[in-house]
This record gives structure tokens, sequence and C-alpha cells, in this order.
């Protein structure tokens, strides 16, 4: 499996770490011989100096033996053209591009990425994607980080875990005796800067991030027993009225009409521009740093302040200022990943991350096969896979505890027939049944075997 990444910068270098880690063949290209030698030094990846545009910086990336192309340049425009040059030149099978002005994405262009014009085959938008990711935070808003899984049917939630948790300092394994209609499995807890799959005998303690997936159906009942009962927000304000902000702003009044949304905008060009673009969302032009403008969009009484300007200090600072001011809950928007341990202790309740959505997004769609979905969670922690289950597969037939699963891998949810099972240790998954597995970083590769199919990458 051969892959070109056009591209040195964050979003790349983690596509790129995740895929040599699994014995890809990775060339990386950049303008930028800084990050060249940041990459191949950091990582088993070959490196390439040049535009990625160019013709005979592709070629000499090995393009003509690729399988893939992944491009997420910062400029759209190279991202485009090296996909189209991949397609007319060295026919690369796959082509893989981030887009984030909107103007190319607009459906009155929808034929413009076509074989017959602009041959690319994905198109990674971050804005949208962020801006997907924020909504379904706003739907639970007891949770920091949320991904449907299996059509809907089942959900990886993150949830923090205070001193008010109802089921801190109780093993895991009694959690089936205490809440035993509850279909819930933890999968991944995060305690102090490190992360681990747990074992039965495992325990929640304050201050812990802890993944689950379950049973959508059962989500209430689930965020009641790990202490969150918070309603969804009703009164919403958005700072930052770039990209990331019009297009939440757009998806929240068409499908969220309940609530009553505020926009605060630097620019003023901008904030009119925002204005005429939204129908019933209250534009404000002004600082979100300056308490006034603050009070003007009645900060006190907000639920939920969604922070998404360019700028991760304009961010974090806005976020604890409108919770001192009486906001009850803060998404922030934040790029640089050497605040991520800051945090928690600041008071912030969920952060998004681009960078990582981005590269999630990405790694769902460079593997196929019988793998429907992928999701990296807490920064590398570990990676969600859905999966369908093949006969030949070690996984069926057996109980789950016979199942000699490898060390890290948890499976937490089953769907068979519309049915979803919550699987216990003697659950037998069949023939053709959709897995939700948690695999620990170290453990993906192994995923395979489970599954009698190679995790393929085009």
């Amino acid at each position: 499996m051969k892959v070109v990444i056009c591209g040195a910068g964050q979003v790349g270098f983690n596509i790129a770490r995740y895929l040599a880690s699994e014995n890809a063949d990775i060339t990386v290209i950049d303008r930028d011989p800084a990050l060249v030698n940041k990459i191949t030094d950091s990582l088993d990846v070959k490196g390439v100096v040049g535009f990625a545009s160019h013709p005979n910086i592709l070629e000499k990336a090995g393009a003509s033996e690729a399988d893939m192309i992944i491009a997420v340049t910062h400029a759209d425009e190279v991202n485009m053209v090296a996909c189209q040059i991949c397609h007319s030149m060295f026919d690369v099978p796959t082509k893989i591009a981030r887009i984030r002005e909107q103007n190319y994405l607009d459906p009155m262009w929808s034929d413009l990425f076509t074989r017959d014009h602009m041959p690319i085959d994905v198109i990674i938008s971050p804005e949208i994607e962020v801006a997907a990711a924020i909504e379904k935070r706003l739907q639970i808003p007891g949770a920091f980080d949320v991904y449907p899984l299996a059509d809907g049917k089942v959900s990886l939630i993150g949830v923090h875990c205070t001193e008010d948790t109802p089921i801190i300092h109780t093993p895991l394994r009694q959690l089936t005796e205490l809440f035993p209609t509850l279909n819930v499995v933890v999968v991944g807890i995060f305690r102090q800067g490190k992360g681990f799959v747990p074992t039965p005998d495992d325990e929640l303690r304050p201050g812990d991030d802890v993944y689950l997936v379950l049973d959508h159906g059962h989500l209430n009942r689930t965020m009641d027993a790990f202490g969150h009962s918070e309603s969804e927000a009703r009164r919403v304000v958005i700072i930052g009225g770039g990209n990331i902000g019009l297009y939440l702003a757009r998806t929240v009044e068409e499908n969220h009409p309940q609530v009553k949304l505020k926009l605060i905008e630097l620019d003023k060009k901008r904030a009119e521009f925002v204005a005429k673009s939204l129908k019933r969302t209250v534009v404000i032009h002004g600082d979100s740093l300056d308490a006034e403008i603050l009070n003007e969009a009645n900060i006190s009484t907000t639920e939920t302040i969604v922070a998404v300007t360019n700028d991760d200090e304009v961010n974090i600072l806005t976020s604890l200022l409108a919770k001192r001011h009486g906001c009850k809950r803060a998404v922030t928007l934040i790029n640089t990943t050497s605040y991520a341990p800051l945090i928690s202790t600041l008071g912030i309740d969920t952060v998004v991350n681009p960078r990582s959505i981005t590269v999630s997004n990405i790694l769902q769609h460079v593997r196929r096969g019988r793998i429907r979905s992928v999701h990296t969670i807490a920064d590398g922690l570990g990676e969600v896979i859905e999966a369908e289950a093949l006969e030949t597969s070690s996984l069926v037939g057996v109980p789950i505890r016979e199942a000699k699963l490898p060390p890290g891998v948890i499976v937490g949810a089953i769907v068979r027939e519309g049915e979803v099972i919550i699987p216990r240790g003697g659950t037998i998954v069949r023939s053709h049944d959709l897995v939700v597995i948690f695999s620990a970083a170290e453990a993906v590769k192994k995923i395979e075997k489970l599954f009698a199919v190679k995790l393929e990458f085009f």
C-alpha cells in the first residue's frame, strides 16, 4: 500500500503517523524543508521538498505507483490541482482532498468534483466536520465527545467524572449488577494525562474522562447514571463568524428551531455578511473579550457558549469570562495541542480540536473492506472500529470471553437485525453481525484477525 500525502502540517503529520504505524509506504510532500525534515526524522516515511501541485514533484514522490493521494496542504487550490494531476497523469485510484473554502462546496457547483471535471473521490471540509461535531455536543450537553455509530443505533460518548458522579470508586464489573438493564460498556479511561483500556476491576475516579459505548436508546438513563442530567441548551451564543461559526449557526437554525441563537463577530464587514446570511440569529459586532459585549448578548442567562474564532487564546479567555458571568457550559475550539493538559483545570467543559476531527474523518475514508467506520479518540488513546463479522472470523461462534481478544481490545456493542446487544462474557458473535470494537492504538493492527479481513486502505 503506497500513499502520497501532500502537506506536512499537523493534519498531514498525524495521518502519516497512523498509516506508517500500519506498515503503509508513505511519502510526504511539503514546500517547507523544516517540516519535511521533522516528519522524516520522527516517522518511518519518505519526504520530498517542493510544491505538491507540480507534476515533477508528484512524480518524484512516486505518484505513478501510488494507491492513494491525500492532499491536505493549507491551499485548497493546491490540493485540487494535485488530485487532478494524479488522476490525469498518474492514474492514482483514490484521491482525497481537504477543501476549506465553502464556495467550492456550494450545491450550485456540485458537478465540479466529478470524474468528468475535477475527479476527487473524497472531499473533507474541516469547517463542516467541526460544525457537525459541535452540533452533536449541543444535543448531548453532558458529553464532551459524541460519535454516532451503526446508523445512529449505537453511540460512543465521552463524559467527565466528578466528586458528584454516583458510580465513582465502584469496580466496573459491578455496573452490571447496579444497572442490569442499562446497555453500556466503559471502553476507555483518560486519567491524569494518560489513557488506558480498563479491566473489570478498575474503578472510576473524580477527574477521569470516560468513554462509553451504549445503546442510543439508553442515552438519557446512561447520562443520569454518570451524573449528567443536563437538558439540551435553548440559549446559545457563538463566538466567531468565520466559516465554522457561520455553518454552525445555519445548522442550528435549520435543525433546532427551539434554540435562541446569538453570534458575536469582531470584524464589522464579516458581521454584516453573517447577519445577511442568517435568518433568525442575532448578530452582534464587537469584541467577545469586552464585558459590555458579553452583557449585550445576555451571557449570564446563556446555557452554552461556543467559541470558534481563529485564535485559541481568544476562545479560551472568552469561554472563561462567559462562565464567570454565569454561562453554564463552554464548548471551545482549540488547535494548539500543548494547551490540552490545562483545559480541565481551567473549567472549560468541552474542547473541539479541528485537527483530530479532520484526521479521524480522513481515516474513515482510507479504510475499506468490512470496516464501515473508524473514529480516533482522545488524540491517540485508541480507535473505535465499526465492522461486519465474517463467517471466517475467529470472533464468530464462540463466547467473547473465549475469543482470545488481543490486550487493549473491548467489544462495545453488537447490532443484529436492527437490535442492539451490549455484550457480556458469554455473548456469541454471529456471522454478519455489525460489531463495534474499541482498540488501543497498539492493538489496531490485530483487529484484522478478528474479522478475518485486512484493514485495506483503498
